[in-house]
């Protein structure tokens, strides 16, 4: 899970690179990594929300969703 301050920070650098000082060499760094990371942070949000997803048929039979063969790997 990410923290409501990184994601301030993600929106803070986004807002400066549309400036026209744009950014240091580090901030373009910093916001790659916080992308990075905000992107895993959702990735495995939806893995888990996935994870504890079942499927319900007509008779009332319930069934754990099963990943898709040949589908990306975790």
């Amino acid at each position: 899970m990410i923290d409501e301050a990184k994601i301030q920070r993600i929106n803070e650098l986004a807002k400066k690179a549309k400036s026209p000082e744009g950014l240091t060499e580090a901030e373009v760094q910093e916001r790659a990594l916080l992308r990075r990371e905000y992107v895993e942070a959702v990735k495995a949000s939806l893995r888990a929300q996935l994870d504890n997803t079942y499927i319900v048929d007509e008779q009332g039979n319930k069934r754990k969703l099963e990943p898709k063969k040949g589908g990306p790997k975790q």
